[in-house]
């Protein structure tokens, strides 16, 4: 069956990260996506952020291969691009000329920096843009130096999920008798919006403007990571009053006073001690076979192939084969418009 965006055309500029992500968000809700990419630069069809797409190689830096570029946008809802402000607009394919000759397109783009402001022609990654929004601050242990979330904050939450949903906002209007418009993705302003509860948090004085001090920041004992006697590692989240007292009872801890102190930050260094020395006398399965499935907020810290075979993703079918790879199955799902799955570029 067709996705939920299916009938809706989208021209994706290749590019790497964040742009690709987004054309394989759109593309997995069922969106018709024609990646043009470079001659002999073809994305590589085993990558989930290639999939499900269809490839065009074009040369942009001839006249035929702009002129092809431009006929392809004519005929589309939506254009996805990652290139520095500018770059589109010397080539001839920025947005006042092709919403002229499409106002309903949606222009979609990708940057770190934004389309302007003091720092948008610089370069960058990922762990500068998170860096500026203040989200990179707060990723790390008490006493020790910021530690990036890998990629997921700036380009692919803040950048290219974003991104798509800016699309799919604009490509809303335009479809109820409004017209086209540029989406203005960077992923600065991105990555600050995903950090809007820790703003507020800070701004209601229940946050410290410091790292691994704070209820969600490994600061508190009762939400963290912990190292089993095999040596892998179990998460815990036992923030509302009724899951901790679980997590006492089932970990034998129900008759020792010091755990009355749940909400008293003075204590968690000392009660964290206490949890670090209990979780090493049991593996992690021996540990998942008391808590896994009940309220204490826990599960294994699992593996990227072990992730795979767990039980639950299994059911849920939460990654899927395509072309022989186990890869994450697209997301969310729908109750009617299922969409077709996932397979590689042709």
């Amino acid at each position: 069956m067709p996705g939920p965006l299916a009938g809706l055309n989208i021209i994706e500029f290749a590019g790497i990260g964040p742009g690709p992500f987004c054309g394989m968000m759109l593309a997995d809700q069922g969106a018709s996506v024609t990646v043009l990419h470079r001659p002999g630069r073809a994305p590589d069809p085993r990558l989930a952020l290639s999939r499900s797409r269809n490839l065009v190689a074009i040369d942009l830096k001839s006249d035929a291969g702009i002129e092809t570029a431009r006929d392809l946008v004519k005929n589309a809802d939506g254009l996805i691009e990652g290139f520095r402000p500018g770059v589109m607009e010397r080539l001839g394919l920025g947005p006042d000329e092709l919403l002229a000759e499409n106002p309903q397109l949606v222009f979609g783009r990708m940057t770190g920096w934004g389309q302007y402001g003091p720092l948008a022609s610089a370069a960058g990654h990922d762990i500068n843009y998170i860096s500026l929004s203040g989200a990179l601050h707060a990723f790390g242990r008490e006493g020790e130096k910021p530690t990036p979330p890998i990629n997921m904050v700036g380009d692919f939450g803040g950048g290219g999920m974003m991104l798509a949903f800016g699309m799919v906002s604009a490509l809303l209007h335009a479809k109820t008798g409004g017209t086209g418009q540029v989406v203005d993705c960077a992923m600065t302003d991105g990555s600050a919006a995903l950090m809007a509860m820790i703003f507020d948090f800070h701004n209601t004085g229940q946050w410290q403007d410091e790292r691994g001090v704070n209820l969600l920041d490994t600061g508190a004992h009762f939400y963290d990571t912990y190292e089993t006697s095999d040596g892998k590692f179990i998460s815990i989240g036992s923030i509302e009053p009724q899951f901790y007292a679980e997590l006492r009872q089932v970990a034998g801890l129900a008759d020792d006073p010091d755990f009355d102190a749940q909400m008293d930050p003075r204590q968690w260094s000392a009660l964290k001690a206490k949890l670090t020395a209990l979780f090493k006398t049991k593996t992690r399965s021996q540990w998942c076979d008391l808590m896994e499935g009940t309220d204490i907020c826990f599960a294994p810290v699992l593996s990227l192939t072990e992730a795979k075979e767990h039980p639950h993703n299994v059911e849920r079918q939460t990654f899927v084969d395509v072309g022989g790879l186990q890869q994450p199955a697209p997301a969310p799902r729908y109750s009617v418009t299922v969409s077709d799955p996932p397979k590689r570029p042709v």
